[in-house]
Parts: structure tokens; C-alpha cells; sequence
């Protein structure tokens, strides 16, 4: 029965008790602590709800500190406990990234800690490369037949831009190699996949590279990840590298080139051009051999441009991620602004992200480009400051984010 709990907001202390009232459910889980595998266990019922197999369309709720009848077990919710519970939106387990809110409630004078999971609009959603889904009061491995309902209710619900099909395009735009060898694996576990038998049409319909095996039509993100020429359909897929002999653009231009491709193509040519212009200071005097380090640190550069490019809005936008390297900093610009809950007010505000491209940022982890959802810009920050640069400057306006790199030893004004 339908408690009336809004689908966005928590639940009253009155609904929160009807809740436990009821018991464990298709949209209810007891847990006593995070002790043991609990937080494993955890993380396979987020995954679970997220995916609402049953279609109930409401949120599932994940109670921390009850026995399995219901009854509070007095145990303390401590500040460590909700940011643990939080980390199943960002440890990169659980893709896409569910959304979720976690809170700390009372209960019969009891502490206990609230998790509350929105069904995707994404579905399949996977813990681990498994698909999890809630039977009753039990949560399972998703079934063949399991698997095919949430692809079609993926296909009948309102899908992000990501996973919107390109009409004009054919299984020929897709570098099917690459998916098989490459991608394939690293998405997906291996039992699975030995289990399963699905054709390539399945596997590319599962992964949401393609519409459905029904209307095998390219998806956004298919073109983006595996497309032989992402450009052709969207004309802002691709970076725009310029180096500067100078602080200004008006100054002499040294390198000029867009970079296109699938991302893995992005990536790895964007990589190779700013490897080729790192000029390395020689450090003679402190050790018997030459030492030489880079004028910015590959690592950060790299967690810049890949948000860059997970967060940028590809729809109705032909400008391309610019990197602009200067002599006195580097500046990466994203367009399409901040989206979701993140605003030109709050951008930058640490544990706050929203994805507007869900489904690109779950390939971009599969395929290890990055390791946790929400904090490649900390990353970048703490690498630039144990390399001795200043912080990072951001220009945010609502159609695009500029981040610039001052050059160790440098400040910018």
C-alpha cells in the first residue's frame, strides 16, 4: 500500500513509523549495523531499489539500527556512519549513480539511519556489474527475463539525453570491436556474461548502446563511447586543444588541434598532446642524475578535462571542451553550465553533484577514466597543491564552467 511518502521529499516521523510498522517489503529493508558485509549488502539494495523491478514508482528505504522485526537495537548514528551510507552515490559501485538521501532519525527513542533510493530512470542499474532487484521482501539477482523488463521500462520512461536514440544511425556507426574487447568486460561481470549467452544485439541494447534489439538505432551515449565518428551527430564531441606563446589570446598561437573520436579516442590523443608540451625543468644540483618534473601535474589535468567532458551538455551545443594552455595557466571550459542541483551559486560546494549525462559517467567508470562519482575537482585540488600550485579559479555562468590551472609559483588575478 502506498503511504503517501512524496517522492522527493523524507518522510514525516508519522509515515517513517507506518513504514517499520509494516515490515520489510518490496520498498523495505531492515539492517541492524554496518557491521560485517552489512555495507556490501547495503549497497545490493540501493542497487535494487533504484532499479523498482515492480514499477511502484516510489522510493525504497534502506533503515539503519532495526532488528528484523522492526524493533530499534540502540545503537549510536554517528557522522562516519551517514557519510559511509552516502558513499554508495559516489564510490563508483553502483551505476549509474543512484540518487539518494541519507538521514539520521529518531525512532522509540532510538537513533536510527535512514537511507531513501529514487528509481532510476536508467535502468539497468548495476552493483559490481551485477543487476540486483527486489522480490518482496528479498533482494536477488536479476533473471534474463528481469533484465529485459528494465530495459523496456527504461525505453517507455523519460530517458536522459544520454540514452536518447539518433535515429539516422545504424549498428555500422559503432566500433563493434571495440565494444566487444574492451568495453564489454569491463562493464559486466564474467558470471554474468557466461550465464547470460545474450547475442551482440542484447548485450549492446543491455549496455544501452543502442535503443533496444527491437530498434537497433544508435543511443547518445553509444556514439559518444564506441561510435566510429561521434561528430557526424554531434558536432561538439570533441576537444579543442590551443597552445598560447603568451597570457592572452590575442597572442601567437604555438599548437592548434580539435581532437575528436569515441571518448577512449578523446582521451587517449588529448593525453598524448599535453604530454608533447610539457617542457620540464632539469634539476642538476639536488641529486648525482638529472631530475625533471612537470610544469602541471598529468594527473590533476586529467581529472579536469574528463569532468569536463562527463559534465558538458551535448544537446543542442556544437562548442567543444576547450583546453587553452597559456604561459602563466591552463583553462578548461565545459559547455552547458551547472545542472540539476548544482547552480552558478553553489558550484564547487564539497559533496554536491548532480549528472546530467548518467549513463556517460557510468562508462567513462567502467572503463576506469575515473574511480569515484563527485570528486575529481578535489582530486585535481590536492594533487595542484602538493605540486606547489595556487587553487584552482572557476568562472561559472549558467552556459558554461571555466576552470583555470595557474602554473606552480603563479597566481591569477
Amino acid at each position: 500500500m502506498h503511504l503517501g511518502v512524496d517522492q522527493q521529499l523524507s518522510p514525516s516521523d508519522q509515515q517513517l513509523g507506518e513504514l517499520i510498522a509494516r515490515g520489510e517489503s518490496a520498498n523495505v529493508e531492515f539492517k541492524e549495523s554496518l557491521g560485517d558485509s552489512a555495507p556490501e549488502r547495503i549497497e545490493g539494495d540501493v542497487c535494487a531499489f533504484a532499479n523498482d523491478l515492480p514499477a511502484t514508482g516510489r522510493p525504497g528505504f534502506v533503515i539503519v539500527g532495526l532488528a528484523d522485526d522492526g524493533s530499534p537495537v540502540g545503537g549510536r548514528v554517528t557522522d562516519r556512519m551517514l557519510n559511509d551510507l552516502s558513499s554508495a552515490q559516489t564510490d563508483g559501485n553502483i551505476v549509474p549513480p543512484p540518487t539518494l538521501r541519507v538521514e539520521k532519525r529518531s525512532y522509540r527513542n532510538s537513533e536510527i539511519a535512514l537511507v531513501m533510493v529514487q528509481p532510476s530512470d536508467s535502468t539497468p542499474v548495476r552493483y559490481k556489474g551485477v543487476i540486483h532487484v527486489r522480490v518482496g521482501p528479498l533482494c536477488g539477482t536479476a533473471t534474463a527475463q528481469d533484465e529485459r523488463i528494465l530495459n523496456a521500462k527504461r525505453r517507455h520512461g523519460n530517458r536522459p539525453f544520454d540514452l536518447q536514440p539518433l535515429p539516422a544511425t545504424t549498428l555500422s556507426d559503432l566500433n563493434l570491436i571495440q565494444f566487444q574487447c574492451d568495453y564489454l568486460n569491463k562493464a559486466c561481470s564474467p558470471a554474468v556474461l557466461k550465464a547470460n549467452e545474450h547475442t551482440l544485439q542484447q548485450q549492446l541494447a543491455a549496455l544501452r548502446m543502442i535503443k533496444s534489439t527491437d530498434e537497433p538505432v544508435c543511443t547518445v551515449l553509444g556514439i559518444l563511447m564506441i561510435g566510429r565518428s561521434p561528430r557526424d551527430y554531434l558536432p561538439g564531441a570533441y576537444v579543442q586543444f590551443l597552445k598560447v606563446d603568451g597570457p592572452n589570446l590575442a597572442d601567437g598561437i604555438l599548437d592548434s588541434k580539435d581532437i575528436d573520436g569515441n571518448i577512449v579516442d578523446i582521451f587517449r590523443r588529448l593525453d598524448e598532446k599535453l604530454q608533447g608540451h610539457f617542457r620540464a625543468p632539469v634539476d642538476i644540483v639536488s641529486a648525482d642524475t638529472e631530475l625533471r618534473t612537470a610544469t602541471y601535474p598529468v594527473p590533476a589535468l586529467q581529472e579536469i578535462v574528463r569532468n569536463a567532458i562527463m559534465h558538458r551538455s551535448y544537446e543542442g551545443i556544437n562548442a567543444p571542451v576547450r583546453v587553452y594552455w597559456y604561459t602563466d595557466r591552463i583553462e578548461i571550459t565545459s559547455p552547458g553550465g551547472p545542472f540539476g542541483q548544482v547552480s552558478v551559486e553553489n558550484f564547487g560546494t564539497r559533496g554536491l553533484t548532480d549528472y546530467r549525462n548518467p549513463n556517460l559517467s557510468e562508462a567513462m567508470r567502467e572503463l576506469g577514466y575515473i574511480q569515484r562519482f563527485g570528486v575529481g575537482l578535489e582530486i585535481a585540488r590536492q594533487i595542484l597543491k602538493e605540486s606547489g600550485h595556487p587553487d584552482l579559479r572557476f568562472q561559472v555562468d549558467p552556459n558554461h564552467v571555466m576552470v583555470s590551472i595557474p602554473a606552480a609559483g603563479r597566481s591569477l588575478r
